[in-house]
């Protein structure tokens, strides 16, 4: 009966989300074909880590209808126009873990400006995306414990790393409300551990000397990154946007990929996380406080050239 009923959960979900079900265990290269259909063009929808991509992902997961069907979570250059919808991470001018990179980047830009791609930027508050990826990357660092990972590792880490996705496409999970109760335990580790924050912060290669490769990007980078996709995307979304108006920011992916479908009987929900969490923390933190008002004036201004204040 257990498994007649995981048949009928699984027979109810979209076409979107069984795709992604079956990817999540046979894995992203399962299907391998290419699809392209009518007047379609690849789609890429990027975000810079910490960005709430993932949140993005499962809106289209959910209420593209058959062109749900091929989003990947992954990156994939095609000489052509595609149906695909590809989701990633990547950089534009500077070498980051867990990114692609800028060649990578510069590939897709081509395709943009050859007509047969669309580049979507999904961005949020720098500070924001810079505490979660602090605690994510903290997290990382201390399960690996200096430690290559063998392969049963990251078998391990990539079943967990679905188990996330699946909540996360259930709208649960955002990285800080998952390991702290409230803001007051953040603040206090934060307090407690802000020389490591720092060093992260500022991209210091021995925060990440545990983990062979490259180090994340620093926050000025951060920053720049997000700037210099600003002004190459085809479609620029702020996260907090679909904090207010999920549906009307979802409509603009959907008139971007020139998908057929009925708007009013789509129930886009907006993210599970908090927007600008980064003035509470501010507010309890004074070393945090002084971090952001000692930045330099370069970094300053272009957090406020891409719509933030400080």
């Amino acid at each position: 009966m257990q498994v007649l009923h995981k048949l009928i959960r699984f027979a109810r979900k979209s076409p979107g989300e069984r795709a992604q079900t079956v990817r999540a265990y046979l894995g992203e290269d399962w299907d391998s074909r290419v699809f392209h259909l009518g007047n379609d063009k690849t789609a890429y929808v990027i975000g810079l880590f910490g960005s709430g991509r993932s949140y993005i992902n499962a809106l289209m997961v959910k209420n593209l209808g058959k062109r749900a069907k091929y989003v990947r979570d992954t990156i994939r250059l095609h000489p052509g126009p595609t149906s695909m919808i590809y989701s990633g991470h990547a950089t534009m001018r500077y070498v980051s873990r867990a990114q692609a990179l800028p060649a990578v980047t510069s590939g897709i830009l081509e395709a943009v400006r050859s007509g047969f791609a669309d580049l979507i930027f999904l961005y949020r508050h720098p500070l924001d995306s810079l505490l979660s990826n602090w605690i994510w990357w903290r997290r990382t660092k201390n399960t690996l414990d200096g430690k290559i990972p063998s392969p049963l590792d990251s078998l391990l880490s990539n079943w967990i790393w679905w188990r996330r996705t699946k909540n996360t496409l259930d709208g649960k999970i955002p990285v800080i409300s998952d390991v702290y109760k409230n803001a007051d335990d953040l603040c206090a580790d934060l307090e407690q551990s802000f020389f490591e924050f720092k060093a992260f912060a500022e991209g210091d290669p021995d925060f990440f000397a545990a983990v062979p490769g490259p180090p994340f990007l620093s926050l000025p980078e951060f920053v720049e990154e997000t700037e210099l996709f600003l002004q190459s995307a085809t479609l620029t979304l702020r996260l907090e946007d679909f904090m207010i108006d999920p549906l009307k920011e979802f409509s603009k992916i959907v008139e971007v990929m020139k998908v057929d479908l009925d708007l009013s009987r789509l129930r886009v929900t907006p993210p599970i996380t908090k927007p600008y969490r980064y003035l509470a923390v501010k507010e309890k933190v004074p070393r945090f406080r002084d971090f952001i008002n000692e930045l330099d004036e370069e970094t300053k201004r272009r957090i406020e050239k891409i719509g933030y204040q400080l």
